[in-house]
């Protein structure tokens, strides 16, 4: 196989991995951490499609609130609410649970919590509310935000990956731990480029700087209540990056 073929091999499977889009099948057998170097590709096909929405909901007169509302329920659709369904699982785990072996029960648990419920809801209400201010500077920019923040919060994972231990011995959080320094250095170069590229490096670096602040905080909070990383803790990373990127950006826009 050539190294185009791969690499195009290896973004496939990271679609595979982090949504529930059409991506065909792989002929071949690739490890998932070849593919952890393309998290942020995938982060733009997510942004997107929900920047599409919002765009077109935005230029048919709908409120900025609603269509922030429908530009969030693509992004649920397209990826199968697997972030969120990581967020809610940590928060269950990590405030239910009384030690590590619990913890990790809770957080296999298919059911929801208390804990789960609000760390949904309080989740979906930062991220719409972000997307809804930020709206208010334009369609265009607006869009932009979307998809620079859906790139940004998953441009760190494959670097959780490779320095946190798996929590569990099975799971995606171990599948995926195979990743090797120069695969997370890409994905971090990949992210830093695209988001100079479209929302200026001074901005860029002050949301990227934000969002590793707090999921280096969460990574050292999980590492400390179950071990390490799992594909639920990844999943909350992402989506409190995310929220952390639309907070940054919301107050640079104000300001």
């Amino acid at each position: 196989m050539s190294a185009l073929r791969a690499r195009l091999a290896e973004v496939q499977l990271a679609v595979m991995l982090l949504t529930r889009l059409p991506a065909g099948r792989l002929n071949v057998a690739h490890p998932i951490g070849a593919a952890t170097w393309a998290f942020p590709i995938v982060g733009a096909l997510v942004g997107g499609l929900s920047a599409i929405v919002l765009t077109g909901a935005l230029a048919a007169g709908v409120p900025a609130s609603m269509a922030a509302g429908l530009a969030l329920i693509t992004s649920v659709l397209a990826t199968g609410g697997l972030h969120e369904d990581g967020l809610a699982d940590c928060a269950d785990g990590f405030g239910g649970g009384r030690d590590r072996a619990r913890k990790l029960e809770i957080m296999r648990d298919s059911r929801i919590g208390s804990y789960g419920a609000l760390a949904l809801v309080l989740g979906l209400g930062l991220r719409w509310q972000g997307l809804a201010n930020v709206s208010a500077n334009g369609e265009y920019f607006a869009a932009i935000a979307l998809i620079s923040l859906a790139i940004s919060s998953r441009a760190a994972l494959p670097l959780a990956l490779l320095w946190m231990p798996a929590a569990r011995a099975d799971g995606m959080g171990k599948s995926a731990a195979g990743t090797t320094p120069a695969r997370a250095a890409v994905a971090l170069a990949l992210s830093a480029v695209a988001m100079a590229a479209l929302i200026g490096p001074g901005a860029a670096a002050i949301i990227l700087i934000v969002q590793a602040g707090v999921q280096l905080g969460f990574g050292w909070i999980a590492t400390r209540q179950i071990g390490g990383q799992s594909g639920d803790v990844l999943g909350a990373m992402q989506q409190l990056a995310e929220i952390a990127g639309w907070c940054a950006l919301a107050t640079l826009s104000h300001g």
